[in-house]
């Protein structure tokens, strides 16, 4: 017989109160407690353990595989939503700018084949605007009676007396040279095409040739 039951068998109040409860025994408590883990830590429980821990991982595994997954899928959605709504209102921008160009006279009416070219959505078209827009500069030119084969000859003979705008002219001329020379390897925005255009717009207005 241990202290504890010594002292409680020698304690009457003790031993018929709750405190006399085996429950409260620190040693029966330990010698559960040692027989519980024996029980837990059998081989064959182990081997239960070590498989609900492998599936629970696999379980955690997949959930951050599908979530990881739907992130991307609601990424790629969300960048094709704003690509499709950017693209709508490009082309909606583009009708409106048409529909107000329609009712401009323009003294020049290869001006408004550029405008066209130019409110496309098309990369191509900005390109044909710039080309085109070019052509007019050459016939300015010829209008002028600057001498010269070609539009870069008769800038050649110009001067910044006689023709105010040469170096705004030589730097859209460039770029037209660049469309022609590596044609559809020669990327240009919308906005870098609008900008070309208001350049010639420019020289254009500044002799009343549109």
């Amino acid at each position: 017989m241990n202290a504890a039951d010594t002292y409680n068998s020698s304690n009457p109040l003790i031993k018929d109160s709750v405190l006399g409860s085996k429950f409260f025994n620190p040693d029966y408590l330990f010698d559960q407690e040692n027989a519980f883990l024996r029980f837990l830590l059998t081989e064959k429980n182990l081997e239960y353990l070590y498989i609900i821990l492998s599936l629970l991982a696999i379980f955690f595994l997949a959930v951050i595989i599908y979530v990881t997954i739907r992130m991307f899928e609601i990424r790629k959605k969300e960048h094709e939503y704003l690509h499709h709504e950017i693209a709508e209102y490009a082309h909606n921008q583009a009708l409106r700018e048409k529909e107000s160009q329609s009712n401009e006279v323009f003294k020049n009416p290869r001006w408004k084949k550029v405008l066209d070219y130019l409110v496309s959505i098309n990369e191509n078209d900005w390109k044909l605007a710039i080309i085109e827009a070019d052509l007019m500069l050459f016939d300015l030119l010829v209008k002028l009676e600057f001498n010269g084969e070609s539009l870069g000859d008769k800038l050649k003979e110009a001067n910044l007396n006689s023709f105010p705008s040469l170096n705004i002219a030589w730097e859209v001329h460039n770029i037209r040279n660049k469309i022609a020379h590596e044609g559809s390897s020669f990327e240009i925005s919308s906005h870098e095409a609008k900008r070309v255009i208001a350049l010639y717009e420019q020289i254009f207005r500044e002799f009343g040739y549109i």
